[in-house]
């Protein structure tokens, strides 16, 4: 089920703690699934969140390719055709095969550039991202690590599930994802978080005005504290 433009803009305003607090509120109770576990490095950590169908595809670059190079070029061609097929509010979501000795960065200034161009909103990479004062405007880079080298970069798979800071994801799983990780969600909780999100808010403006009143106490805590557990998970 595709979800309005409108809507998605919506969720573009609040940044992904508050996705997260918001779906626990929509599905009745707290998780430990469903969300990034490893922390990640935004490139612009000012840069709105990234909300969108994930495009899955698969890299690696430690080692030398053992295929010919004519695959590895027309596999990459196909990864770009994949890109330039990506429905509106799309994202990337790549997997860095080489996991925690990632050294060939993907993404940079030309990257960002032609997916830009093509069509896509930003990228969830667990992979190396560089060019940090050269990427293009606009384009949200969520990235593993920083590096200088693209090493022997290439393109293994493409419109597969991957596996990003422990978060598994699948080719048009709907994502929120900013600065502090990421979170997977349906189209049904998508309808239902701007109404859980003003409640999160709202309780949590009223915890935050009580704090804030002079003499405040444990006391005071304690009434405020039983107020604001009412109205979350």
């Amino acid at each position: 089920m595709a979800l309005s433009p409108e809507l998605l803009n919506e969720l573009r305003r609040f940044d992904t703690p508050t996705v997260a607090n918001a779906l626990d509120l929509v599905r009745g109770t707290r998780s430990a699934e469903g969300f990034s576990r490893l922390p990640l490095v935004a490139a612009d950590p000012g840069a709105a969140p990234l909300v969108g169908y994930a495009r899955c595809a698969k890299i690696r670059a430690l080692t030398p390719p053992e295929e010919d190079a004519a695959v590895i070029r027309e596999r990459r061609l196909a990864y770009y055709r994949y890109v330039a097929d990506s429905p509106a509010d799309s994202l990337m979501v790549i997997e860095d095969e080489d996991g925690e000795e990632t050294v060939g960065a993907y993404w940079g200034e030309v990257n960002t550039c032609l997916h830009k161009r093509l069509g896509v909103d930003g990228v969830l990479t667990n992979g190396v991202i560089r060019d940090l004062d050269d990427l293009e405007p606009d384009f949200t880079v969520l990235g593993g690590r920083v590096g200088p080298s693209h090493a022997y970069v290439r393109v293994t798979a493409v419109d597969v599930p991957v596996r990003v800071f422990g978060l598994d994801i699948a080719p048009g799983d709907l994502i929120h994802a900013d600065k502090h990780g990421a979170v997977r969600l349906t189209p049904d909780e998508a309808q239902a978080l701007p109404e859980a999100i003003a409640t999160i808010i709202g309780a949590e403006q009223e915890l935050l005005a009580s704090a804030r009143v002079p003499g405040f106490d444990f006391d005071a805590l304690l009434e405020a504290w039983e107020a604001f557990e009412k109205r979350r998970v």
